[in-house]
């Protein structure tokens, strides 16, 4: 199970948001590429990048940030955040993403995952925002009346084969994985799963950890990295055990 530290990016700052609330904004660094640096030091083989600015304005906003700092490290990195648009995805992989995360758009317009897949294939990811049930899109501020199963299965008919599963009510909050939730999407789909939102202590990992033979793959972790509640090298060692 791989331990991705996460890096979001708001204002060019490294910054962690309670439920993805923009007014609910913590800054933990000005330095996201000395951010990305330490964590790749610490042992992490993958980075987790968000552009909340391009979330919220639904197009990229911190590409000239995004792209230092790819090159700064050796280790891939995969974004999200404002990523509607061909040209763009083509841009940041041009610059050195690794992967990439569709949210709003592969919702609206489940054709265009079609063609992306074809072209990148498993490089294209579909974010999976749950909120009490409902599917939040468009920077998580527009819930959708949608079986997110259902979604899922049609992402998959789109080609898409990996998810990342969040629970936008726990992000931030340090309340602790929706674990019940994510056991019901591995238990009615197969497909390969990235869990997130609300990750707090070592046992969060080790219960997410039972989950691996059912298809999660990885685990984002934010605020409890930045605050020490979880050290990057421990929850390394749990996620490989």
């Amino acid at each position: 199970m791989l331990i991705i530290p996460a890096i979001d990016l708001k204002g060019g700052r490294c910054v962690r948001l309670r439920q993805g609330k923009a007014s609910r904004v913590e800054i933990f660094s000005t330095e996201p590429v000395k951010v990305a640096k330490i964590w790749e030091d610490r042992g992490a083989k993958l980075l987790h990048l968000v552009d909340l600015d391009g979330a919220f304005k639904g197009k990229l906003q911190n590409f000239s940030l995004i792209k230092a700092i790819v090159k700064s490290v050796k280790i891939p990195v995969q974004l999200g955040g404002g990523l509607r648009d061909s040209r763009e995805i083509s841009r940041v992989f041009k610059a050195g993403v690794k992967r990439v995360i569709l949210g709003t758009r592969a919702f609206e317009s489940p054709d265009w995952v079609k063609t992306l897949t074809r072209k990148y294939g498993r490089r294209i990811l579909i974010a999976i925002d749950n909120a009490d049930g409902k599917l939040a899109v468009r920077g998580w501020r527009k819930k959708i009346e949608i079986n997110i199963v259902d979604f899922i299965s049609e992402m998959k008919k789109s080609g898409i084969s990996s998810f990342i599963f969040t629970d936008v009510k726990r992000d931030g909050m340090m309340t602790g994985p929706n674990i019940e939730a994510i056991k019901e999407v591995l238990s009615k789909v197969r497909i390969k799963l990235i869990a997130s939102g609300g990750i707090s202590r070592r046992e969060d990992l080790r219960q997410l950890k039972k989950l691996e033979k059912k298809g999660l793959i990885g685990v984002i972790i934010g605020r409890a990295l930045y605050t020490g509640a979880i050290k990057l090298k421990e929850a390394i060692k749990i996620g490989a055990g």
